[in-house]
């Protein structure tokens, strides 16, 4: 069951306003960039559903933040199919993300209460998926999809969509700007925030600095 409601959730994304996303089938490494993130503000958290057993290591990530960062609100990413929502919402996932829109996810976790992100690529695609009940859509990826003019362009006769892109955002104030200016909701971040040297050496002190770096310019960049 999750630890945190849905309100806290889309809440806590709409405020920081950044979602890390990774995966690592090693759960130190995997507690160590929850830590570090948590550490710099970012207590938002999307493990994604991408090695073999992917879910018993986001098991242990979820009962580890439970002990060591009860604020952390972890979810689950890279969901496709109703089975494997319904099993990372049993592991305590807090949120689902998905790179595709999927009727049977949205019921599963509308049923538990739980924030479904599903990917969208078009404005047809975003419509769908708030009739399903989804209060943020991931644009994915959001750079192919049409970048920053592809939000503006769709929030101009939706205003009340909340997007989130993934996919082509940076941590720099050249790629986050466009973003939040043309009225993103948030933005997931992968490799650029925890990047693969940083992981593989082990160097939680620079994932840390970065985390608060990015969550001060989103702020800045939004005037607050």
């Amino acid at each position: 069951m999750a630890r945190h409601t849905k309100l806290e959730a889309l809440n806590a994304m709409h405020e920081i306003g950044v979602v890390p996303v990774f995966y690592n089938g090693d759960i130190e490494k995997a507690q160590n960039i929850a830590r570090a993130c948590v550490a710099g503000g970012i207590r938002v958290l999307e493990f994604t559903n991408r090695g073999d057993h992917a879910w018993e290591v986001f098991s242990s990530l979820d009962r580890f933040c439970a002990a060591e960062l009860p604020d952390a609100i972890l979810g689950a990413g890279s969901v496709l199919d109703a089975g494997t929502a319904s099993i990372y919402i049993s592991n305590g996932a807090s949120f689902i993300v998905g790179p595709v829109t999927n009727p049977d996810v949205a019921k599963v976790c509308n049923r538990r209460k739980v924030p479904y992100i599903p990917g969208c690529g078009t404005a047809s695609e975003i419509s769908a998926a708030e009739e399903l009940g989804a209060d943020i859509v991931k644009i994915f990826p959001g750079s192919a999809v049409g970048g920053p003019g592809f939000v503006k362009d769709v929030l101009a006769p939706m205003p009340w969509s909340s997007i989130m892109p993934t996919g082509g955002v940076d941590i720099t104030e050249e790629s986050l700007r466009p973003w939040f200016e043309a009225g993103v909701c948030a933005v997931g971040m992968g490799s650029r925030l925890a990047s693969s040297d940083v992981v593989a050496n082990g160097d939680w002190d620079t994932l840390e600095t970065r985390s608060r770096d990015v969550v001060a310019l989103i702020r800045r960049i939004r005037g607050n």
